[in-house]
């Protein structure tokens, strides 16, 4: 499978991010990927979450993932993007990620289950946490992709969930909050959660100044595949959907 890590600088503009999105998907097409996978908050974002997500928060059948899916018919490409889904019953809205198959068909919806609340930060002040979380394996391009949202890495027990659910590929889409030590932390805990349930992770991330970027590819030995500098790029990896129940076969030998 080729698959494509699409890492953008999303802001306030949702028209911008759109065009983004639809520009990156467009040039993975060109390059013969199947699956392109965007970060959490690609249709919003800013350094801070605060109030205006719940102002812009949309639900599924709204403007942004209509126009997602859109791009995925219109390309033939399986699209995870992460948005800001309103809540059903006018509550916070959820930090989502969104996936739609090559025919824009609805794959799944992840709602973040662990939001980011340290270093200063209250996601939870503004963001809703499902209830009950749930733990999401999505088909995509016929890969079951196990997703996952940021700081959600930090907590092995997602990743095994999602591993024990019969996850070939973890996607994990992030806008991990920059700083000291950020950016080997973000390639540490990826590696270890690739480690940890001998499987293939893959990891997207919005560029700087929200963000640190370096979104990468790790097999399931944990040895980074292939990684983006900070600014701005689309890394596109063949992944093996398979690697991840041969490298466990050979684990059990």
């Amino acid at each position: 499978m080729r698959l494509a890590l699409a890492q953008i600088d999303s802001s306030t503009d949702l028209a911008r991010n759109l065009a983004l999105i639809g520009a990156r998907v467009d040039d993975a097409a060109a390059r013969g990927a199947e699956v392109v996978v965007f970060p959490e908050y690609a249709m919003y974002e800013k350094k801070v979450v605060d109030g205006t997500f719940a102002d812009v928060a949309q639900p599924l059948v709204g403007p942004f993932a209509t126009a997602v899916a859109g791009l995925a018919r219109q390309h033939g490409v399986a699209v995870l993007a992460g948005m800001v889904e309103a809540h059903p019953d006018g509550g916070l809205p959820y930090n989502t990620l969104v996936g739609f198959d090559r025919d824009g068909t609805l794959a799944g919806r992840y709602r973040k289950i662990h939001l980011y609340d340290a270093y200063g930060f209250r996601e939870s002040r503004w963001i809703s946490r499902p209830d009950p979380p749930e733990h999401v394996v999505m088909t995509l391009a016929g890969a079951r992709f196990g997703v996952m949202s940021c700081n959600d890495l930090r907590h092995p027990t997602v990743a095994a969930a999602l591993s024990e659910a019969g996850a070939d590929v973890l996607a994990i889409c992030a806008s991990w909050v920059p700083g000291a030590h950020k950016v080997e932390q973000w390639r540490t805990l990826a590696r270890a959660r690739a480690i940890e349930n001998v499987i293939v992770a893959v990891g997207a991330c919005q560029a700087p100044p929200v963000s640190i970027g370096t979104s990468l590819a790790i097999d399931p030995m944990g040895v980074v595949i292939d990684e983006l500098p900070p600014a701005p790029g689309l890394l596109v990896v063949d992944i093996d959907e398979d690697a991840t129940s041969r490298a466990r076969a050979r684990a059990a030998m």
